[in-house]
């Protein structure tokens, strides 16, 4: 990631680059040498390095704000390789005062590493082709995704800095800059590479952290998104967009059901199952087929086929969640609070 960025296409003197770490292991040595390094070859680049991670990566991020002197600020995680055109592809869409973000697409460096980060890539692209293009494209709210992205420093400040009250400061910060009348913009065509978990635990510990930050979202903003002054469909769409890890405990209570449900089935002819389980089934497994097939058809036009074998092993995956992720939106609505576990890469 420091390679990468000390190669951007952007005028030095209108350049500032901050390492900004929490890690409390050996990382810390590491990183300082190297930025240290690089800074000795003429880049500007400064280390800020926090040992309390208070407020976790929001803490970070506002604390980096207090010596930053951009008017816009690029952000990436460490395990993401932008671009080195990524600045000038981008900057241009803020020549509108009224955006305050702009968002790209991620892409995978390790895809086809193991079927996990196929299903992980699968998964993404489904939220970056569908979700953020139909967002985006009916002038909907739609989230920053804490990375591969760029923010306007005025925006930030408007909506009272970067808060750790959730797991999900991104999608936070999002919706109050939208509340406060600020435009998104996303930006598909210009993809930013990064790093998939490959192990079965890192993907859990991510999407466990996804899920409950969140539903902490959705309990924080949605009561003034809902009393705001915002169209209908603006007011319906945050509601689904904040809420469906809901769906994770409702599956939980669905598996209790399944005893007495196969007791109650054992009397019934294939007829009632013809009539009751095939428009079920249909309903809810083809819908979800569809999404995750139609946006690796409109990514990979060439091998897209492969997305239909995978369909099994993305809904086994999702199976594997439950338990993590219920756990996760109760402790979100019960307001118990953790800390912020990275994703082990």
């Amino acid at each position: 990631l420091v390679e990468e960025i000390c190669r951007m296409e952007y005028p030095k003197d209108k350049l500032q680059i901050q390492i900004l770490d929490d890690s409390t292991d050996d990382t810390h040595e590491f990183t300082e040498a190297l930025v240290a390094r690089y800074r000795a070859m003429g880049h500007p680049i400064e280390y800020h390095h926090r040992t309390n991670r208070h407020g976790f990566k929001a803490g970070a991020l506002q604390e980096g704000l207090e010596t930053a002197t951009g008017q816009f600020v690029a952000i990436f995680d460490a395990d993401f390789v932008p671009p080195t055109d990524f600045l000038t592809r981008t900057i241009q869409y803020f020549a509108d005062p009224k955006v305050g973000v702009v968002q790209t697409r991620w892409s995978y460096l390790n895809r086809e590493y193991n079927l996990l980060t196929e299903i992980q890539a699968m998964l993404l692209d489904g939220h970056f082709v569908l979700e953020h293009g139909a967002r985006f494209g009916r002038g909907l709210f739609f989230n920053f995704n804490g990375t591969a992205g760029i923010l306007r420093r005025e925006m930030i400040d408007n909506a009272g800095g970067w808060q750790h009250d959730t797991l999900t400061e991104d999608s936070d910060l999002s919706y109050r800059d939208q509340l406060n009348g600020w435009k998104f913009v996303y930006v598909p065509s210009v993809d930013c590479p990064s790093e998939l978990p490959v192990q079965m635990h890192g993907f859990q510990v991510q999407q466990s952290r996804w899920a409950k930050g969140l539903t902490q979202v959705a309990r924080k903003l949605l009561p003034t998104i809902l009393r705001a002054k915002l169209p209908l469909r603006t007011k319906l769409e945050a509601f689904c967009h904040l809420t469906p890890n809901i769906s994770y405990p409702l599956m939980m209570v669905v598996s209790a059901l399944m005893l007495p449900v196969m007791i109650v089935r054992f009397f019934m002819g294939w007829t009632q199952m013809l009539f009751l389980d095939l428009p079920l089934i249909a309903a809810s497994f083809w819908s979800i087929s569809a999404f995750y097939v139609i946006a690796n058809r409109e990514l990979y036009p060439k091998s897209w086929k492969r997305s239909i074998l995978l369909l099994p092993a993305l809904m086994a995956c999702g199976v594997a969640l439950t338990v993590s992720n219920t756990r996760a939106v109760l402790e979100a609505l019960f307001g118990v609070q953790t800390s912020f576990v990275r994703t082990p890469k």
